[in-house]
């Protein structure tokens, strides 16, 4: 499929994309929900730019900022992933760059983690380098995420601070000593259908293991505080076209699942979804994990009608 085929899906009736992308959810990647739980390990005060993150210290939010937790906070929180039924837990941290001590801190957690929770460890954790990458590697980091939040062409638009170019370096190094890749965005920004399309190819070229898709929430305080929300539909839409495209990654709904798609949720896996964040987001509380146990339940319910 090239992206003119993947504009043209867009002229079809909601049911019948929804419809295809069910399909290949079932033909590529089957009956499969993966479940992710992430820590908020460092709050704010980030010298970056993006205008949608209530973590920039440009803006004021009112969010609870803090340093880097402790390796003991963050191996709790791991057991704490584990035991609300996620199969992959997330260290996450404000900012672009990370000091050496700290990064040596998440490595010390990441070892401790892999030996005594046994569960699939990722890392959110701005830039780094070959180097950096292959010392979490070795502490046992199985995923690295690093969304590239758009396309190439809006990007500048949300973010000045740095480059869509950094955000790829960082990618095909997490990639050059062996780490799988989380990488997706955001969609409700004001870009366009052709942005996520050309979005939606990137990753695919990139060949991304999972792709989270995250609808904007506007944050009070940042620049994008007054943006209308993203209708349901555009958003059923979208993670309908990105399971066409991306065929058999793992396609993960994430922040905005709740406030946008409301009693839409299950609407997401039957158009191609076969992820989701458990837990909560980084500033943003989500449902209850009973809430969604039952939820998980229900749409595996639905899958097998």
């Amino acid at each position: 499929m090239d992206r003119k085929s993947a504009r043209a899906l867009l002229e079809k009736p909601l049911a019948e994309l929804i419809a295809l992308a069910d399909k290949t959810r079932k033909d590529f990647v089957g009956d499969r929900i993966e479940l992710c739980n992430i820590m908020n390990a460092k709050s704010g005060l980030c010298v970056e730019d993006c205008k949608f993150c209530a973590q920039s210290r440009r803006y004021k939010t009112g969010i609870n900022t803090y340093p880097l937790k402790s390796v003991d906070e963050m191996l709790a929180a791991a057991f704490s992933a584990k035991e609300m039924g996620a199969e992959r837990f997330d260290i996450v941290t404000s900012g672009n760059r990370l000091s050496s001590d700290e990064l040596k801190r998440i490595a010390d957690a990441i070892s401790l983690i892999r030996d005594r929770v046994r569960i699939n460890i990722c890392a959110s954790l701005g830039k780094l380098s070959e180097k950096e990458l292959l010392l979490l590697k070795k502490a046992g980091l199985g995923r690295y995420h690093h969304n590239i939040e758009t396309s190439p062409r809006y990007f500048s638009t949300i973010t000045t601070t740095h480059t869509f170019k950094d955000r790829l370096d960082t990618i095909k190094a997490a990639k050059a000593v062996g780490l799988e890749v989380c990488s997706g965005g955001i969609i409700g920004l004001g870009e366009s259908w052709d942005d996520r399309i050309e979005m939606a190819f990137i990753l695919r070229n990139l060949d991304i293991t999972s792709v989270p898709i995250n609808i904007l929430v506007p944050i009070k305080g940042t620049p994008l505080d007054m943006r209308p929300s993203l209708a349901a539909i555009d958003a059923l839409k979208t993670i309908a076209l990105f399971r066409i495209i991306l065929q058999g990654k793992i396609i993960k709904v994430a922040a905005g699942r709740e406030s946008v798609l409301k009693d839409f949720q299950a609407m997401a896996f039957m158009a191609g979804a076969n992820g989701m964040l458990i837990g909560g987001y980084l500033t943003i509380k989500g449902r209850s994990v009973d809430e969604d146990r039952l939820f998980i339940e229900e749409v595996k319910k639905a899958w097998k009608a």
